[in-house]
């Protein structure tokens, strides 16, 4: 299947990033200096500049990448943890960074570990890696567990003679399969008792640990939880995604806005992933569908990316668009962006 989609541009990342890294917010398209850099998104911004370079070869894309990693390698505290934070003037902004923001790292790691990169970077993100996941096994957070399991992954793509990184594939992977068979049932087909963000890693998780263990229940519990979603969000051949103004609570009223981005990109990826392990077109159709949410097939008819300089809106309100165009969004766009491209080829 052939994907038309707008050409892939990093006019808007490279104008975010600065010699430190990406910064978090803008007002309007002007980036915001005053919020700062995150961890989380010059994680988000690794992968997708890696994703960029192993379908183009781009010089400003290989320097981005040494941003970026730089930045996670000066955020790693001594034991291994994450700062998250860092001020305009590079001041920590916080002792320890939340289980997510480490698990992103680790999953942007293993992504670089598994690429054709210079073996400096390669072992850079390897050390980075290791000294993070010897944490791995006090993470709560289901969200951390499946971007480590990502990571994981790719890890062992580079490294498939290690064996326990299988092991600690299906060490996390279980702990998902425990959450989703405690709280699913005939129609909650779910790992939690309520739905919140970046729900499609969850599943995408899933599918790429069956791709390395070939545990069938990975398979089929990664089919009936991308299946739950697509059900709920997919709305008269619309993405219609959770929102984060209350979120979706079982039993309760799910919450339509704010529609954030990141929603669409993760179920672009989970429905690709999807296709990938099962060969089901269905989830390409899946994939086009949210994608569209950007292209303004979304319940307030509006251009959510602007395909003139790669960037996009911070998300979709009850009164339009939020004009804010920051970095979580971008690299949203540019993630679901690539995606398609992998799967037009």
């Amino acid at each position: 299947m052939k994907v038309i989609n707008p050409t892939i541009k990093l006019d808007s990342l490279k104008a975010l990033t600065d010699d430190t890294g990406i910064l978090q917010h803008t007002k309007f398209s002007i980036p915001n200096r005053k919020e700062g850099y995150t961890v989380d998104d010059n994680a988000r911004a690794l992968i997708a500049c890696v994703r960029f370079l192993q379908l183009h070869n781009d010089s400003d894309a290989r320097r981005l990448v040494n941003t970026y990693l730089s930045f996670l390698f000066h955020m790693q505290r001594p034991d291994g943890k994450f700062h998250n934070l860092l001020s305009f003037d590079r001041g920590f902004l916080d002792d320890v960074g939340s289980e997510e923001c480490m698990g992103r790292a680790l999953w942007a790691c293993g992504v670089v570990i598994s690429t054709g990169f210079s073996e400096g970077i390669k072992c850079t993100s390897k050390e980075i890696f290791d000294k993070g996941f010897q944490h791995i096994s006090n993470f709560k957070s289901l969200r951390t567990k499946a971007f480590t399991i990502l990571g994981l992954c790719h890890y062992y793509e580079a490294f498939c003679h290690d064996q326990n990184l299988p092991k600690n594939i299906v060490s996390l992977t279980n702990q998902l399969i425990q959450g989703y068979q405690y709280f699913s049932s005939a129609d909650w087909c779910w790992f939690e008792p309520y739905l919140t963000y970046a729900n499609g890693r969850l599943s995408q998780a899933l599918f790429r640990a069956y791709d390395i263990v070939g545990d069938d229940r990975y398979l089929q519990i990664a089919r009936k939880s991308l299946d739950f979603l697509v059900k709920l969000q997919v709305i008269d051949d619309r993405f219609v995604p959770i929102g984060n103004k209350g979120w979706y609570k079982r039993d309760a009223h799910r919450a339509l806005y704010d529609q954030q981005p990141i929603e669409a990109s993760c179920m672009v990826e989970a429905a690709v992933t999807g296709f990938r392990a099962t060969k089901e077109k269905r989830y390409q159709r899946v994939a086009h569908t949210a994608f569209d949410w950007f292209l303004g097939k979304n319940s307030k008819n509006v251009m959510v990316c602007d395909p003139n300089t790669g960037a996009c809106y911070d998300g979709v309100t009850p009164h339009g668009l939020n004009l804010n165009q920051g970095a979580e969004a971008t690299i949203s766009y540019l993630l679901a962006s690539l995606e398609l491209e992998t799967l037009s080829e």
